[in-house]
């Protein structure tokens, strides 16, 4: 097991859901697979409709596959930027407030991941079948990154590759006639930097009670959670 780069200790709940931010700069090095074991096998206790459970994961790590998955990436982003997404990123850094301080710079992380998909020390795609909204996959994907941040692994959902949905199902042999949505895919390993509250807007600013655009009730200013907090 890579124990240099495995967190020194297991995060508490509020700390994991208070610091599991999208992580892009990683460390070369593979993540064990009794490590991956973990996260999987906490991502498939999330809630599921029906508890049908109709999802599939796939782990990438093979240096050929990834490559080609960069070459998919490159070409969704150039899609992307022809539907107008940098006018998206101009409009939200326009916006940007005391209380959301995020530059620019980091919008635009968006569209370029620091750490280039074929470097990356593994993919992970969620797919699932009869479930259009998502509802029924997104908690297991964000249990298996919260369950990554648990191992010290940072990781980033991305959903952009469904610009090149067909080459993808065709890059990894997935059936093209069952049914199958690509949910998401979320790049994994152990990051470059620090773990950190990310910034937010408050929770009263995008928030309302009983109808829209009434106050909530409540102001929070200030996380509730730090970390020198006692919370748990």
């Amino acid at each position: 097991m890579t124990e240099s780069y495995r967190a020194a200790s297991t995060p508490s709940l509020h700390e994991a859901l208070y610091t599991t931010r999208a992580m892009r700069r990683y460390r070369p090095d593979p993540i064990p697979l009794d490590v991956q074991a973990r996260i999987l096998d906490a991502a498939i206790r999330a809630p599921s409709g029906g508890n049908a459970q109709a999802w599939r994961f796939l782990i990438v790590d093979d240096p050929a596959a990834k490559s080609r998955m960069q070459e998919l990436y490159e070409e969704s982003i150039t899609e992307l930027m022809k539907q107008g997404y940098p006018q998206e990123l101009i409009d939200a850094a326009s916006e940007a407030t005391a209380s959301n301080p995020t530059p620019p710079r980091a919008q635009n992380t968006v569209v370029a991941h620091p750490t280039p998909i074929r470097d990356v020390p593994l993919l992970l795609f969620v797919f699932n079948r009869g479930d259009s909204t998502g509802s029924s996959s997104y908690p297991a994907v964000w249990s298996a990154m919260l369950a990554a941040r648990g191992e010290g692994v940072g990781s980033t959902l991305t959903a952009v590759l469904h610009f090149r949905r067909e080459q993808v199902f065709e890059a990894l042999g997935v059936p093209s006639d069952q049914g199958w949505i690509m949910a998401a895919c979320i790049t994994m390993g152990y990051p470059i930097g620090k773990w950190s509250v990310a910034r937010r807007r408050p929770a009263h600013e995008v928030s309302f009670r009983n109808k829209w655009g009434q106050p909530v009730g409540f102001k929070v200013p200030e996380p509730l959670w730090r970390p020198d907090s006692t919370t748990t």
